[in-house]
């Protein structure tokens, strides 16, 4: 009788893997609207949304119905894709797509909602977020590898905690390197102009000439450019650009978002979909750093490869303690780690060795 009851269980655990790797798509086409905050081609963020997505075309028999250069006020961009265009599923790729996504989910309770870089949730609207600073602290360490003058310039976006979390994991992994390197910011309060994130950089350089490597946080590449012509060491964020700026490129902090849209757009194919906020770790793979190139110094890979296993072994973490902020205060003492609430939200300060140019 047990070996019946086992042979019973064993056989409804297969059948309920079978159903979720079976599913019949070949006869309907479901369309996806996807609200982009850039370009679909900006070699940047928009872009590795775009190709994750087009990536699962054939294979959940989807048609991306795509937006770009979408406002944060995007909800009337929202129902148009749903009445006019027959989406059922809507993503949008920008935090401040949020409060549009939201009201839109409850107005519209029969289509599903995916926000990447959001945070909120509900029955048919789930958020979903890689740990990017988990990345941003092992290209720190390339940083600190590779610096000669220890002065880094840090280009960013808008000063919010996304922004500073990873700026200051960046930092971290440069002084785990490079204890007495400094961190130069330039806010350029943009995601996707080229302009303000070009003369951020160049004016970090004009206040800094010492700064012989730098990092970004914006959609924009053109930073990269300046320091190709400055001869500058640079990191690169969203996507691998080493192709574009052979000279002066070390390594990117990429995103490889099919790892969730396969997930959350296959349960909404099947009806198992639950709302949900989830942020993903290194070892789940939606983050990572591209491949080095030849500009990276050989002995880096291996300091690399430590901070990633103590990473994954859960035994250290970018914000365990102690950290000290750029004013002199303990932040997190010793044997102390961040919540996730307070990396998510509380980020309004900078780590000792950090320092934000006006």
């Amino acid at each position: 009788m047990t070996i019946l009851v086992l042979m019973a269980v064993i056989a409804g655990i297969l059948l309920i893997r079978d159903d979720w790797q079976s599913v019949d798509l070949a006869n309907k086409t479901t369309k996806v609207g996807l609200l982009l905050n850039g370009s679909r081609s900006d070699r940047s963020f928009s872009q590795t949304h775009y190709e994750a997505l087009e990536s699962l075309q054939d294979e959940l028999n989807l048609e991306i119905v795509c937006r770009e250069n979408v406002s944060a006020d995007c909800y009337k961009d929202i129902e148009s894709l749903i009445r006019d265009k027959g989406c059922e599923i809507i993503v949008g790729v920008s935090f401040g797509f949020g409060e549009s996504m939201q009201k839109a989910a409850e107005k519209y309770p029969d289509v599903y909602f995916l926000h990447a870089t959001g945070t909120g949730h509900s029955s048919n609207l789930s958020s979903f977020f890689g740990r990017m600073y988990q990345a941003r602290y092992l290209s720190g360490i390339v940083a600190g590898m590779r610096t000669e003058t220890g002065a880094i310039g840090y280009v960013a976006a808008f000063p919010i905690p996304e922004v500073i979390r990873g700026i200051n994991a960046f930092a971290l992994g440069v002084r785990s390197i490079r204890p007495d390197a400094q961190v130069y910011v330039r806010y350029c309060n943009s995601w996707t102009e080229d302009s303000a994130a070009g003369e951020a950089f160049n004016n970090l350089m004009d206040s800094h000439p010492d700064i012989d490597t730098m990092a970004l946080h914006t959609d924009s590449i053109h930073p990269h450019r300046e320091a190709e012509k400055r001869g500058v060491w640079s990191i690169g964020y969203n996507l691998d650009n080493s192709d574009e700026f052979p000279k002066t490129y070390l390594t990117a902090c990429i995103w490889k978002w099919n790892v969730c849209y396969r997930k959350e757009i296959l349960s909404c194919l099947q009806g198992k979909f639950h709302g949900s906020h989830e942020w993903m770790n290194l070892e789940d793979g939606i983050v990572s750093l591209s491949d080095f190139t030849g500009n990276v110094k050989p002995e880096t890979k291996q300091e690399v490869l430590a901070a990633n296993i103590k990473m994954r072994s859960r035994k250290f973490d970018v914000f365990y303690g102690p950290i000290t902020d750029n004013m002199g205060n303990v932040r997190v003492e010793a044997g102390e780690s961040m919540s996730d609430s307070e990396m998510l939200n509380g980020f309004d300060w900078c780590v000792e060795g950090v320092t934000v140019e006006e």
